[in-house]
């Protein structure tokens, strides 16, 4: 008995959580625990918007490893747009797609797109500009950066003191560039040198910038060299010794050593600034938006009469074991939403069928054990009898069945990488999530309440109540 509350009180706990996740309540409170919004994530063929398929010039050779990063500098630079829930993933050995909800402006996204991205190592002197500030330099793209300097015109600082400069400072100011990305030979993350230091990253110089980096950062110890990105600051690492030889480290301190991850987008930034292959647009098409929403409408609505359609079914066959299977469906379908928003899934017109799938996942598992049941009500067993044998000897189908789908999902979801299947990876993500919180409601929740419900109908009518 106590074993039986422990289940109730955890179902309790698990219905209350999913509720207070899936429905707009509380919804600052929320913010603040997840610290973003939690709500649906609609994909691009619900929510309208741009796809952009990029490939490499033809006779170009190209790895996974460049196209990922490639993948991952676009969808950085593509965020600038004010787009939420752009994407970009590699498709294939030769292809990147990129998508765009809610975003119909092809000029607009193209022009970012074929942005080659500029890095340049700016000379901000004691002036200090937090990641994001937008300044001006005096390099341009096609000249040559020289060992000449240009005196910016920064805020007024406290002598020794380096202060944080106003956007509106470094708008009127003019920074020189030491270096450019261009520069740069090789650069890779290393571990922390001593306990409690953080990764840092590694770099080295082509010998044509080594001297003209040198003379600086000679002349300029213990002050700022800013990284910057497309003229906006992305770090301002002190510059704690000359580096003549061509070699130097950008490190944090104390609270602010770079983790691994912070370190390696780091080395991205500073590598691959700009794009390490040149991309051309395969195809672009706009996805209206009202057409979305009339997919996503029927979709829900053909959801609706399929459960109220497979309810009426439960509880005219099953009679009691059939309302015990709709509590559970219910539960399970709140849990799985809830893992939507959670993860976040975007969802598309394929994920809200493998999500409908996996439905019928849920109410095979519970027709198993119910139809199990009464077999065993058949041979004369009692109500306690009939419902642990009929679990006993329905599990093996269920777990087999499931996990199989599981194993078939994961494959879906490997192969969706190539070029022209990606959009099977939204199906096989909701279909595999699914069918694992289906496997949970039969073996927690569905259980527990047929346990919970024998105290009751013990000595009812069996053939009234369980349709035997």
């Amino acid at each position: 008995m106590r074993n039986k509350l422990v289940r109730i009180l955890l179902i309790l706990v698990i219905l209350v959580v999913v509720i207070f996740i899936d429905f707009p309540v509380l919804t600052g409170f929320k913010e603040n625990i997840f610290k973003r919004k939690v709500s649906p994530v609609l994909g691009l063929d619900l929510r309208g918007g741009m796809q952009v398929v990029l490939q490499a010039p033809e006779g170009y050779s190209i790895d996974q490893e460049t196209l990922q990063v490639a993948a991952t500098i676009l969808e950085n630079r593509s965020n600038a747009l004010g787009v939420s829930e752009v994407m970009f993933q590699v498709a294939g050995d030769n292809y990147i797609v990129g998508e765009f909800p809610g975003l119909e402006n092809i000029t607009e996204v193209i022009g970012v797109i074929k942005q080659t991205g500029m890095l340049e190592f700016v000379d901000v002197g004691d002036t200090l500009l937090a990641p994001g500030t937008a300044i001006r330099t005096d390099y341009q793209v096609g000249t040559q950066t020289t060992s000449e300097t240009v005196t910016p015109t920064p805020a007024p600082l406290n002598v020794g003191q380096p202060e944080i400069a106003s956007p509106q400072a470094a708008d009127i100011s003019i920074f020189h560039t030491v270096i450019t990305g261009a520069d740069l030979a090789t650069v890779v993350v290393t571990p922390p040198r001593n306990p409690g230091d953080g990764y840092a990253v590694a770099f080295t110089l082509k010998p044509e910038a080594k001297q003209v980096f040198g003379a600086f950062t000679k002349a300029n110890i213990g002050k700022l060299l800013a990284i910057v990105l497309d003229k906006k600051i992305v770090s301002t690492p002190v510059i704690e010794g000359a580096i003549e030889t061509g070699e130097g480290a950008i490190s944090g301190r104390g609270d602010n050593a770079y983790t691994y991850d912070e370190a390696n987008n780091l080395r991205i930034t500073l590598f691959y600034g700009t794009l390490p292959v040149a991309l051309e647009i395969a195809e672009s098409r706009v996805v209206g938006p009202t057409l979305g929403q009339a997919s996503l409408q029927k979709s829900l609505f053909a959801a609706a009469i399929g459960f109220a359609i497979v309810s009426l079914f439960m509880l005219i066959y099953y009679r009691a074991p059939g309302f015990v299977a709709i509590i559970s469906i219910l539960i399970f379908g709140l849990t799985t939403f809830a893992l939507y928003l959670l993860i976040p899934v975007t969802l598309t017109l394929p994920g809200i069928a493998g999500f409908l799938l996996s439905v019928g996942s849920a109410l095979d598992a519970n027709i198993l054990q119910f139809e199990r049941i009464k077999e065993e009500l058949r041979k004369g067993r009692t109500l306690y009898q009939a419902v642990d044998l009929g679990w006993s000897r329905a599990w093996p189908s269920i777990r087999d069945s499931n996990l199989a789908t599981i194993i078939t999902s994961g494959i879906l979801f490997w192969f969706g990488s190539s070029f022209g299947a990606t959009i099977v990876k939204g199906f096989a993500l909701t279909l595999a999530l699914g069918v694992a919180v289906s496997l949970f409601t039969a073996l927690f929740v569905t259980r527990t309440l047929l346990n919970l419900g024998v105290k009751f109908l013990e000595k009812a009518n069996k053939e009234r109540w369980f349709g035997i």
